[in-house]
């Protein structure tokens, strides 16, 4: 039977692990065993976050919205209804950008719709 070589395939597979495991801190870092694993589970936790990070985002957006029309003495739930209402196609993100960036128009919006 002939020998096999692994030499160079063996390499590159812990240099690419390492490469990934670069800024971890300690033997993170260095050595293969465990950077795999760090490795591992950091693309875990940054699949996670990719959905977290949507989360988060309509969760601020719905703040920032409530804060707005709190002024007018109306509630969040109560502004969406008549926003739906009046059917007004603008989403929430874009709803907390005109609050936070012209309340003016903000203002009119919310006068309009109530």
């Amino acid at each position: 039977m002939t020998r096999v070589k692994r030499g160079n395939v063996a390499r590159k597979r812990r240099k690419r692990i390492l490469n990934l495991a670069k800024g971890f801190k300690g033997s993170h870092s260095s050595l293969f065993r465990t950077a795999k694993q760090q490795v591992m589970k950091a693309l875990q936790y940054s699949y996670v976050g990719r959905k977290n990070k949507k989360r988060n985002y309509r969760s601020l957006w719905i703040i920032r919205i409530n804060s707005a029309v709190r002024p007018f003495r109306i509630n969040y739930s109560e502004f969406i209804g008549y926003i739906k209402k009046s059917r007004i196609g603008l989403n929430r993100k874009m709803l907390s950008q005109i609050a936070v960036i012209d309340t003016e128009t903000f203002n009119i919006l919310v006068k309009s719709v109530t």
